[in-house]
């Protein structure tokens, strides 16, 4: 039988996503400075407050503040009436040193040791050109056109926002059509909600989703609850690492607890994650089976994962221990493999904070370039 399935995404603007930048922001910053620092930042703001906290040791000279500042204001919070700015927030830093018990196991010889215990996954499908899944590709493309329109043309568009995106499958597992669309947005208090949703509707929904999946049934959910002026973190407490399932495949894959932003790649919940993720799309781009997904788990200080799986969900071409023999030969998923192949000591996470770290082209997302493997010509003949 058909089915519903429904990803949501958010806007760069959320609160939760507002911390997400923060703390890679100051991520990027020490590891400019010092690729080898070690960073767990956590970023918590609610109304004019902005409190970062966690264990960083680097030998980079960063000012939490003024990379905190940056980012907001990039992300628009400029106006006073919003009653969160870039120039008015107090700030509080709670950072300190990383543990030495916890960097004494990770460091102890050549192979680094993963940072953490824990289990991560990857995923890929066919649905897009990308491998991703449908819905949450769709919710993304929803929110980069809103922040594209809200700073290049304003129309009384704020911020804060999310979307949401509900694809009817068939009966064989393949996208058939849109059932509904949520769009919800911040917004100034002289923009009506009339002029409001044909902004949303003309502006952002009709260039983003593709008209042969839209037909006279779809439905549109543009500001359902009606006026929507008070958001940003004077409406919501926001916090790093609440949004883990629109960083990843919007509920289509499993996930295996742990956010991803403000954590250096020893951290094998973000190194480990796109890592996978890589592993995945190559198995689904070799033509080795249409869709994918790849756990992995590890204990700390342990070099190697301690458990390898693959999923293929009886799409596969070939046999199972045949594709698990081909990630062995393929794939060096140890911390400091991951980190060597994909070049993850590179400032490049601040970019990932928002709008998805998987089924992105932005310049060093590594992990989402397929790799030609190997041992795959008996498969192709």
């Amino acid at each position: 039988m058909s089915y519903i399935f429904t990803s949501e995404s958010v806007s760069e603007g959320h609160p939760d996503k507002i911390c997400d930048q923060i703390s890679d922001a100051i991520l990027d910053e020490c590891l400019k400075s010092d690729p080898n620092s070690r960073v767990a930042c956590e970023t918590l703001i609610k109304n004019n407050t902005v409190i970062v906290a966690g264990e960083i040791t680097s030998k980079a000279n960063v000012s939490y503040e003024a990379v905190a500042r940056k980012v907001v204001e990039d992300i628009g919070y400029i106006e006073d009436e919003l009653g969160f700015t870039c120039n008015g927030f107090e700030f509080q830093n709670l950072i300190s040193e990383q543990s030495k018990d916890i960097d004494i196991g990770i460091s102890r010889d050549e192979s680094l040791g993963s940072g953490d215990q824990g289990l991560m996954f990857g995923y890929a499908c066919r649905e897009t050109p990308e491998l991703m899944p449908l819905p949450i590709s769709l919710a993304h493309k929803l929110m980069l056109k809103h922040s594209e329109i809200r700073k290049s043309k304003g129309l009384g568009l704020r911020p804060d926002a999310k979307s949401q995106v509900s694809i009817e499958y068939d009966t064989n597992y393949q996208p058939k059509r849109v059932d509904s669309i949520v769009l919800s947005t911040q917004h100034s208090e002289d923009l009506d909600l009339g002029n409001l949703r044909e902004i949303v509707k003309s502006q952002i929904i009709d260039s983003c989703l593709p008209e042969e999946l839209l037909d006279n049934e779809t439905k549109y959910f543009i500001n359902p609850a009606g006026r929507f002026v008070i958001g940003g973190p004077v409406g919501d407490c926001g916090l790093t690492g609440r949004k883990i399932i629109v960083d990843t495949y919007g509920g289509m894959a499993r996930h295996g607890g742990g956010g991803f932003s403000g954590k250096d790649p020893s951290k094998v919940d973000r190194s480990a994650a796109y890592g996978l993720r890589q592993v995945a799309k190559s198995l689904v781009k070799n033509e080795l089976c249409d869709y994918c997904e790849v756990q992995a788990s590890y204990a700390i200080g342990v070099s190697e994962p301690i458990s390898i799986y693959i999923n293929t969900f009886e799409s596969e071409k070939i046999n199972l221990s045949e594709i698990q023999e081909i990630v062995g030969n393929n794939f060096d998923l140890s911390p400091s493999g991951l980190i060597n192949s994909l070049n993850l000591l590179a400032p490049i996470y601040s970019k990932t904070a928002s709008y998805g770290h998987f089924g992105r082209e932005d310049q060093g997302f590594t992990w989402e370039m397929p790799v030609n493997l190997k041992n795959t010509a008996k498969i192709n003949t």
